[in-house]
């Protein structure tokens, strides 16, 4: 770690150890996972990592947070709340993430009050507000959430340094958005829906890809992988092997995205945070053209109605 980063992480850390105690909304990603390392330097046993647990939280992240906690050390606090008691996070608008947002940091504060600890801590560091529209960012703020690594000016490539520092295995952790970010927007986030994507994920990690998504349009799984692991993904077994298992858990068609995985490529907006993890991680980018017209309906049917000429 170069002395830069140094100073910025002992600069993150002494303003962790001037509070009584911290509780670190913690995904497992590495944002989250730096900030719960220093303050577990910084306050010992008066910091507690916390994940919250609910639908659009895939159970490998779950199970990788207790992991990660358990590596750094420091105490871990799983909580339950659902996104889908909210009408306006189901009805999946641009400020969607807004209210997940809300309700997660909200819960994270109740968490906080029955451990009689007043901080509530996120990993939004320095990149994120520049990456475009944000509406996560926004419930950051109004819930005055500390945010140690923007305060120190740590940006995301410094974030994976100090990480690397620690001996965190996480460092090359690509960014995993919550469930409802693979849903365009508009569309209703639903328990189905959520579910699908998380088996049909599930075994794109079982296969050995590392960098992927699968988008779900309505019945139509849109499949993202890496540039890199692209080629693999043409490999006509995968093809026969994803659309067969894809149609067992409820899609109605099988995809595979040509220009491979694009961060936010269901969002309305360039820089969209698509973000529902406990620490900002951005994911988006900009409108996505294949998805919906200009009414914003979705354009998958007319898609598959149209002939082709096959020869």
């Amino acid at each position: 770690m170069n002395d830069d980063v140094a100073a910025k992480a002992a600069a993150a850390r002494e303003a962790l150890a001037e509070r009584d105690g911290a509780l670190v909304a913690f995904s497992g990603g590495v944002d989250s996972s730096v900030v719960a390392a220093l303050a577990r330097d910084a306050l010992g046993d008066d910091a507690v990592a916390c994940t919250a647990k609910s639908e659009t939280l895939p159970a490998e992240e779950l199970d990788d947070a207790r992991r990660v906690a358990a590596d750094i050390g420091i105490d871990h606090a799983v909580v339950e709340f659902s996104e889908l008691e909210d009408p306006d996070f189901v009805a999946n608008g641009d400020d969607r993430c807004y209210h997940c947002r809300t309700m997660r940091l909200s819960r994270m504060y109740e968490a906080a009050r029955e451990r009689g600890i007043g901080t509530v801590c996120d990993g939004t560091n320095a990149s994120d507000p520049g990456e475009g529209h944000r509406p996560g960012l926004q419930a950051v703020e109004e819930l005055d959430v500390v945010s140690p690594l923007l305060r120190a000016g740590i940006t995301k490539d410094e974030v994976r340094e100090i990480a690397a520092h620690y001996g965190l295995d996480v460092a090359d952790k690509p960014s995993m958005a919550c469930l409802s970010s693979r849903i365009p927007t508009g569309l209703e986030v639903t328990e189905e829906r959520l579910t699908r994507i998380e088996k049909a994920e599930r075994l794109l990690r079982t296969w050995g890809f590392s960098q992927f998504r699968v988008r779900d349009h309505d019945g139509l799984a849109r499949i993202e992988v890496g540039a890199d692991e692209l080629e693999a993904a043409l490999n006509p077994d995968f093809a026969d092997a994803a659309r067969e298992h894809m149609l067992d858990l409820g899609f109605d068609h099988v995809t595979l995205d040509l220009q491979g995985y694009e961060t936010g490529s269901v969002s309305p907006a360039a820089g969209a945070d698509a973000d529902g993890t406990a620490e900002g991680d951005a994911t988006a980018d900009a409108d996505d053209a294949r998805t919906a017209n200009a009414e914003g309906e979705p354009v998958v049917e007319d898609v598959f109605a149209r002939d082709y000429p096959t020869s």
